[in-house]
């Protein structure tokens, strides 16, 4: 049995620890203490706390580690063939926000500035040659996320078609709030997810729709390749992102990326 449900980050005193969230009410949240780390050993404890604030639920990541084009409709407005394997670009750790913080766009990377809702996937601990099987036995825990994406320095004719630039700025890819376990969630494939702008929805959808499951995606990465416990695995998106639209980013838009029973983003994007 897990330690914890739905893992989070808060701070007591002048101290932040893991906790395991009860309940919320609005922004009041109810969080039992957790003693260690979840990528070592985690421990409960009986003592209960109330916070109004909560940090990122892990405290950083080696490697967030992202695929493209996986939502068949998806791929159908891009108008681009399923490839053989996944499509797969790498962000930096610093490109790690938490869930509800400001992100801050450079003035190079506002002009086409663009949003990606994806199922994040917390790998728990080191895998690598890991069969489709298994895979899921390597997971932590899901969250929500969001691959900010700068497409004027994506478009194939200034980037000679790699996506990895556009897509790792500092604070470009916010994680939800909590972490629910890999127990909680015996089918990642059945889980719904939407993206709003402003309160709109723009992309809404089942992650059944993914080209590659989470399985898949937990088995190729890992081919002769380690994947370090803390790894983000962002899945990919759906079909609705702004540059199909032809509708950006503008300076104070906010963007909210919900999964349903598992966690949430909302952040402000701030030029500077």
């Amino acid at each position: 049995m897990a330690i914890f449900k739905k893992l989070v980050r808060f701070a007591a005193g002048a101290e932040t620890h893991y906790g395991d969230l009860i309940g919320a009410v609005g922004n009041n949240y109810t969080v039992r203490k957790l003693k260690g780390s979840p990528f070592t050993n985690l421990e409960t404890t009986e003592e209960i706390h109330e916070t109004e604030t909560l940090f990122c639920p892990i405290e950083s990541t080696p490697l967030i580690i992202c695929i493209g084009l996986n939502y068949r409709q998806h791929a159908t407005e891009a108008n681009l063939p399923v490839p053989e394997y996944p499509s797969v670009f790498m962000k930096p750790a610093d490109s790690l926000a938490h869930a509800f913080e400001d992100i801050p766009i450079h003035p190079d990377a506002a002009e086409l500035l663009d949003f990606e809702g994806e199922l994040t996937v917390v790998v728990g601990k080191d895998a690598k040659n890991v069969s489709e099987e298994k895979a899921l036995d390597y997971v932590l825990g899901y969250t929500a996320g969001n691959d900010v994406s700068a497409r004027n320095f994506q478009l194939p004719e200034v980037s000679g078609g790699q996506f990895c630039y556009a897509k790792s700025f500092d604070k470009f890819a916010p994680i939800g709030h909590t972490i629910v376990s890999a127990q909680e969630i015996p089918d990642p494939q059945a889980l719904q997810m939407r993206t709003k702008i402003n309160g709109v929805i723009k992309q809404e959808t089942s992650t059944g729709d993914m080209i590659y499951t989470v399985r898949q995606i937990i088995s190729h990465l890992s081919r002769g390749t380690t994947l370090r416990k803390g790894t983000l695995i962002m899945t990919g998106t759906p079909s609705g992102v702004g540059f199909f639209r032809k509708e950006f980013l503008k300076n104070g838009d906010v963007v909210e990326v919900e999964i349903d029973g598992v966690a949430a983003t909302r952040n402000r994007m701030v030029h500077y």
